[in-house]
């Protein structure tokens, strides 16, 4: 005689398969988030941001596609900082990270424990999206720490490809994969996106969170693929500032080339991976986030390179040496250092071809991943969502004005803090107060005269305000440059 299954079995039998059921429609119900962050790559760096050297199909393609935040801020403009705002929504001075890190092997071979790096107790995006039930991966640069506690895998994410320090190559790299050090052969910005394609490509039981980190267009820029070579070879670049005393045009012009060459790898490879979402058919259940960790600047102003810039100038106009600047250094919160292109696409959400001005930062990014995400946004974080904003529906008191810091350490020292409104700038560096700076971004978007010591009457009550604003806010994140205040 055949058993009939008891009513017990019955009901654990539709438990299992209710909470099965559940899973798979709350996978359903959530979208993947694929984050393409790139090292070093300018505002103006990109087609749509009317550049008229750029040549970025692909990444035009994903602006068209969504949304184009045009005043997307790091708070600080060097590597380091950045990331670790971008991890835990904090300061760089909250948590001893203020400058880039300088590599373990080269500088901490008899206190490799002093070496800064994230705190794995403190709240993260990885951690907080991890314990959501989001499938957690990172291709790419780190930089936020190499101690073995500071290791990815130790601080959120399931999976990691890539390097820890600041730099690698731009072809046949060394890259950890599976736990070891092996060499690459090949293009680095090629071999991230074969990575990421494998990983795509494999069959997720939960919604995943991939962060693609390029190294590109990090100098050093060259080689790139004879096709992202092509459109620059015989390229007369425009600069923004041709006429700036002392420049080195023709040094100018040709960083230009190889810089844009650079991001057009980067564009390429963005193109395989929009690619693979199709032939997956992921596209429709995937959040894209194209960002990077800070702007550039090549010629503008004088300078190269992003925060702790370096002159562009012929031998004989650089400025003298002071006693924390070295000559060749021309440390920076300029708004082609600070700004950074950002793009999103969210199928059904953001409407096509959308442009959002509201003042957004890299603060913003983990509260704003948990809010896609359907976790609890931590208490204490710094940043907001900016989910409101995406979907058209932004609060009437967002807040427009923004607060910089950057103490360099390594070539320079200085105490920079800034406030910035859609319409001024202020500058202090409390280390060293003769260059503080103030702008009128109306009138002078290009930042090219300081009024700092020829304030109007409205520019003065500006200042002080701003400059109200800016020692308060150090005052609430116990920023150690106010003790240097004057």
């Amino acid at each position: 005689m055949k058993r009939q299954p008891s009513l017990s079995f019955l009901c654990l039998g539709f438990l299992v398969l209710t909470s099965t059921l559940s899973s798979i429609a709350l996978s359903a119900e959530r979208p993947n988030i694929l984050f393409l962050f790139t090292d070093d790559q300018a505002p103006w760096a990109f087609g749509r941001s009317g550049d008229p050297n750029a040549n970025t199909p692909n990444l035009d393609k994903l602006a068209s596609q969504g949304a184009y935040l045009t005043r997307s801020f790091t708070v600080t403009p060097v590597c380091s900082p950045s990331r670790i705002s971008l991890m835990t929504s904090r300061y760089g001075t909250e948590v001893g990270i203020t400058d880039w890190i300088k590599p373990k092997d080269r500088f901490f071979k008899d206190n490799p424990e002093e070496q800064p790096g994230i705190d794995p107790a403190m709240p993260n995006l990885a951690k907080t999206l991890s314990g959501a039930g989001y499938e957690t991966a990172l291709i790419g640069k780190y930089h936020i720490g190499e101690r073995p506690e500071c290791h990815p895998t130790k601080v959120g994410f399931d999976y990691f490809m890539g390097f820890l320090d600041g730099g690698t190559t731009p072809d046949n790299p060394k890259l950890e994969k599976d736990g070891q050090y092996q060499p690459f052969q090949g293009l680095t910005v090629d071999i991230f996106t074969e990575h990421a394609l494998e990983f795509l490509a494999k069959k997720h039981e939960s919604p995943f969170f991939l962060a693609v980190h390029f190294r590109s267009p990090h100098a050093k820029w060259l080689p790139v693929a004879p096709e992202d070579w092509a459109p620059f070879e015989s390229m007369d670049p425009e600069l923004s500032n041709p006429d700036y005393p002392g420049l080195d045009v023709e040094r100018a012009k040709q960083m230009m080339r190889e810089y844009l060459a650079s991001v057009r790898g980067v564009d390429r490879n963005v193109g395989r991976i929009l690619a693979k979402l199709d032939e997956l058919k992921l596209s429709e259940n995937t959040i894209i986030i194209y960002s990077a960790d800070h702007g550039y600047n090549m010629g503008h102003n004088g300078i190269w390179h992003k925060g702790n810039g370096h002159w562009l100038l012929k031998k004989e106009a650089l400025p003298p040496a002071t006693e924390n600047i070295p000559t060749g250094q021309r440390p920076n919160l300029y708004d082609n250092s600070v700004l950074i292109p950002t793009l999103v696409r969210w199928p059904g959400v953001i409407e096509e071809g959308t442009v959002i001005d509201q003042t957004v930062s890299n603060l913003d990014w983990f509260p704003t991943f948990a809010d896609l995400a359907g976790a609890d946004i931590p208490a204490g974080l710094r940043g907001h969502s900016i989910v409101p904003l995406l979907k058209g529906d932004a609060p009437v008191d967002w807040e427009n004005e923004i607060f910089l810091q950057y103490s360099t350490k390594h070539q320079s020292h200085t105490h920079m803090r800034g406030w910035r409104s859609n319409h001024y700038k202020l500058i202090r560096d409390f280390l060293n107060p003769e260059r503080d700076e103030f702008y009128d971004l109306e009138a002078d978007p290009g930042e090219n005269t300081n009024l700092i010591g020829e304030l109007t009457g409205e520019q003065k009550a500006v200042a002080a305000d701003f400059d109200a604003k800016l020692r308060a806010r150090m005052k609430e994140i116990d920023d150690p440059a106010l003790e240097l205040a004057h």
